[in-house]
């Protein structure tokens, strides 16, 4: 399930958890095609994988909160991006063109060792 962050709190929370397991985090703009895709290849990967937990901010909508985050991390605001956490760390980024599916899942696979494919 992909949950929406609101609020800066709710983005502790996922540094807080990806303590525990990793954490993706998509900035999506709604008003822009090339996301459209990326946020299609972001669900697809995730109705079959359960390995972490996946949150989503609105870029337009939530701008602050968008930019907050890029301050925070230190890595320049793009949408789409694809952030994931590991440890309260952003280990590993993407955005545009190759936030994809296989992607997400190599990425995943560098913190667990293990492919979605493999547990199959």
């Amino acid at each position: 399930m992909i949950q929406q962050i609101k609020r800066e709190a709710d983005f502790e929370y996922i540094l807080s958890a990806s303590q525990e397991r990793p954490v993706f985090l998509f900035k999506h703009s709604t008003a822009c095609g090339i996301s459209s895709r990326a946020w299609r290849e972001f669900q697809q990967f995730t109705a079959r994988e359960s390995e972490a937990e996946y949150w989503v901010v609105l870029a337009i909508e939530d701008r602050a909160l968008s930019r907050a985050i890029a301050k925070q991390t230190g890595i320049r605001h793009q949408s789409p991006q694809m952030l994931l956490f590991h440890q309260g760390e952003v280990v590993w980024n993407e955005s545009h063109f190759s936030i994809r599916e296989k992607a997400l899942e190599a990425a995943l696979q560098t913190i667990s060792g293990v492919s979605s494919a493999d547990a199959r």
